[in-house]
């Protein structure tokens, strides 16, 4: 009997029309780092984490913003370089304003290094971003005009951004977009800049775009740009693939302003369980683990996939099970018995720990894992000692009591 025999999946998503797979923009060494609680990686750290994020299979890359000053200018050029040198097999854009100021860099970056670097022009398009501006629309129009124009004189691929697109008016969001096809732009990015969106208003936001913009456009491609105030950042991001968007954006750790970005790991677990990617994850903890380091974000515990608790248990009924599954040498049963998500995926296992809540399975475990003899005196003492503590025992507490 295989482990798809013994459960019962309710959720059973449905393959995507024609067979589509999403694409993945890495947001991580832009808007990731606008996070005010991370420390800006030097230029060596981020040629590093380029390398790493390359080898996780995403599409695009977001190596910066070089109108934000010398420094984001510089790293961008670096970056740009390091990508042409070593043929990563990643398609690397760059956020802008849409001013010529802002793009004239790209320019010049894309001239001298050689390769295509994509321009991700953002501009405001809700009523209270307008207001706030005193903006309107012939504005809004003109501005994407212009700056898209320079853009196709400077063979320049542009993606249009709109900002707060989940809080703007429907015909604001058609004029803006389509002046920018018009203009030549290849790519359209809805982005939901407050974190304000839930699933259904996502469904409903991207099936207006399919139907009354791109209708006709089958060669312009659409982005979805996700925050995650809500706490539902990774469930959008999905519902916009699932209605149609092509490329989904993210970062790792989902580090970004406010409460973050589309946490990018977590996005791609989800898309491989629903049978919607096929990624190697094997060298996700490690990425995860730099970018912690590199940034000064600390992991927390119970974060999904990759947090020191993901596939931690000291509850005796849970490690019976695991244990029992692992004596039938079935180990794909015990990675499943109490997870939802496989430990297999990014190479860790199961753990089981001894603590309040444990059993004589959990000590057995333990004793059996590292080598030692499992008596009933032992087992006792062990777990005696563990039923009086108010936390998990260490390694060299249960050793001491050997």
């Amino acid at each position: 009997m295989t482990l798809e025999d013994l459960i019962h999946d309710w959720n059973r998503p449905l393959p995507p029309p024609g067979g589509r797979r999403p694409q993945l923009n890495d947001e991580t060494l832009r808007d990731g780092l606008q996070s005010p609680s991370v420390t800006d990686p030097d230029i060596s750290a981020k040629r590093d984490l380029l390398h790493r994020i390359s080898r996780l299979g995403v599409h695009g890359l977001d190596l910066g913003m070089p109108g934000a000053g010398p420094k984001a200018l510089a790293a961008v050029k670096a970056l740009m370089v390091e990508v042409r040198d070593h043929r990563l097999p990643v398609h690397p854009n760059a956020a802008v304003r849409t001013l010529e100021a802002d793009l004239r860099p790209i320019a010049e970056i894309q001239q001298r290094v050689g390769i295509p670097l994509e321009a991700g022009a953002f501009l405001g398009s809700s009523p209270v971003r307008m207001d706030v501006e005193g903006w309107d629309l012939g504005f809004l129009v003109a501005t994407v005009r212009q700056s898209i124009s320079f853009c196709r004189r400077n063979h320049i691929p542009v993606m249009m951004v709109t900002e707060d697109t989940t809080r703007a008016r429907p015909e604001v969001l058609k004029a803006i977009y389509s002046a920018a096809i018009d203009e030549g732009a290849s790519a359209i990015c809805l982005s939901d800049t407050c974190g304000h969106a839930t699933p259904e208003g996502v469904r409903n936001l991207v099936g207006f775009i399919k139907e009354d913009v791109l209708k006709g456009y089958g060669h312009i491609r659409l982005d979805w740009h996700g925050h995650n105030d809500r706490g539902v950042g990774v469930a959008n991001a999905i519902a916009a693939f699932e209605a149609g968007a092509d490329r989904l954006h993210g970062s790792i750790l989902g580090i970004g302003e406010r409460c973050g970005n589309v946490a990018l790991d977590q996005l791609m677990m989800n898309l491989i369980l629903m049978g919607y990617l096929e990624a190697d994850l094997t060298d996700l903890p490690g990425l995860a683990d730099r970018v912690a380091e590199l940034c000064g974000f600390e992991i927390p515990a119970n974060y999904p996939l990759l947090g020191r608790d993901a596939f931690r248990t000291g509850t005796g009924v849970h490690a019976a099970a695991i244990v029992k599954a692992l004596r039938r040498g079935d180990t794909e049963l015990a990675d499943a018995v109490y997870s939802g998500v496989p430990a297999a995926l990014v190479n860790r296992r199961q753990e089981i720990e001894i603590g309040p809540v444990a059993g004589h399975s959990n000590v057995i475990y333990w004793l059996e894992s590292n080598g030692h003899d499992t008596s009933p005196e032992r087992i006792e003492r062990i777990l005696g000692k563990a039923k009086q503590s108010s936390r998990v025992l260490t390694d060299d507490e249960i050793r001491a009591l050997l």
